[in-house]
């Protein structure tokens, strides 16, 4: 299967904070089941109580290979994601601060960045999720995914609306 395209979907409207997918990403890379070495991270909004996961976006143009100095990040055509090269990476973390989505993670343990890198085609993030708050889509439906659920949410506001307004 070509990987070419293809990104993490991610919706955090169905994310329960279960973090599975933290840890299955862990023990795929690592063999250890230790979110800290996780490429996908949730992140918990307290106030609005919700749970947010958050992993690379394999972006087109990635800052954080623009901003790396050492030039240890390039875009694999192949496997259509971004990678390190960790032979060039001198450990500066300016991916980490640049990566819009704050997706690059710098392992203390390891004293390394990591990133998502999509499992070789088989992401156990997307695997693992009951839910379906992480799924692997074709880049380009992306798009086409958010338009039709905006669309149903909008269709169902407005027979909210059309309810109410008939209601006595």
């Amino acid at each position: 299967m070509s990987m070419y395209n293809k990104v993490l979907k991610i919706d955090y409207r169905k994310c329960t904070g279960c973090r599975l997918c933290e840890l299955v990403c862990a023990v795929k890379h690592d063999r250890v089941s230790n979110p800290i070495r996780s490429r996908i991270r949730i992140i918990k909004w307290e106030s609005e109580g919700l749970y947010v996961p958050v992993s690379c976006q394999q972006c087109e143009d990635p800052p954080c290979a623009l901003g790396c100095p050492a030039k240890a990040l390039s875009r694999n055509l192949d496997m259509g994601r971004v990678e390190i090269d960790y032979q060039k990476c001198i450990g500066c973390r300016t991916c980490v601060s640049v990566c819009p989505f704050g997706a690059m993670h710098f392992v203390p343990i390891d004293r390394k960045v990591i990133k998502c890198d999509l499992c070789d085609g088989d992401p156990q993030c997307v695997r693992f999720c009951d839910v379906k708050a992480v799924d692997l889509v074709d880049a380009g439906d992306v798009g086409l995914i958010k338009s039709r659920e905006a669309a149903l949410r909008l269709q169902a506001a407005e027979r909210k609306a059309s309810t109410l307004a008939e209601a006595p």
